[in-house]
């Protein structure tokens, strides 16, 4: 994830300015589900997360969105001896992708033609990078994998690019070897990923006072 010196993202109670920040969590989250359910049908490469998820789905024979479900409680009680702490985003995170993706899913087929598949997933990269801006930006608490990589930066004392660079790979990894699709789409997403959160995260993040 992108960080900023140009204002604060750490969670706030969710008793400022609610409707707004509820609003713009939510639908971070629901157009978050729908990019990994455009990336997933293009089958021209996922993003490392997704990678797994689609390798556990064809192991275990669980939908995609229930696959996503599991892994991010697993991940939760990880954050356990990283002592890190749920927020309302937390929570929201783990249903709404996981119920968006699969609705999503359900009604857009797997695309075979070139013509489809590319714009579905260079609109999928765009659309996450948005997505994910939206949710951190309203500040309600960090996702079960944005807040793994953050407090395992926190208690090892290694940068946050050197963290997130090595659990990424281990689990693209892991993905792989359980037969997720990784591919062309894997590494463009890699690649801009983290330059289209910080193009979108100051147009979206919630401040206590407009800026002056």
């Amino acid at each position: 994830m992108a960080t900023t010196t140009q204002f604060e993202l750490h969670p706030v109670t969710v008793r400022h300015n609610p409707a707004r920040r509820l609003t713009q969590l939510v639908t971070g989250l629901v157009l978050f589900g729908t990019s990994m359910a455009m990336m997933s049908r293009s089958l021209l490469g996922l993003n490392p997360w997704d990678v797994l998820h689609e390798g556990l789905m064809h192991r275990t024979g669980l939908t995609f969105g229930t696959v996503t479900v599991v892994t991010a409680v697993t991940v939760l009680l990880l954050w356990i001896p990283l002592r890190q702490r749920p927020g309302i985003g937390t929570i929201a995170n783990v249903v709404l992708v996981a119920v968006s993706v699969d609705l999503v899913r359900w009604v857009l087929p797997p695309q075979e033609h070139l013509a489809v598949q590319i714009p579905l997933l260079l609109g999928g990269i765009a659309l996450n990078g948005l997505a994910t801006a939206m949710y951190v930006g309203a500040r309600l608490g960090p996702g079960p994998r944005d807040g793994l990589f953050t407090g395992l930066t926190a208690r090892t004392g290694l940068s946050v690019r050197l963290v997130r660079t090595v659990l990424e790979v281990c689990v693209l990894a892991a993905g792989w070897l359980l037969g997720g699709t990784a591919g062309v789409g894997t590494v463009l997403f890699a690649l801009s990923i983290g330059p289209l959160v910080q193009l979108f995260l100051p147009r979206v993040v919630w401040r206590p006072h407009p800026p002056t």
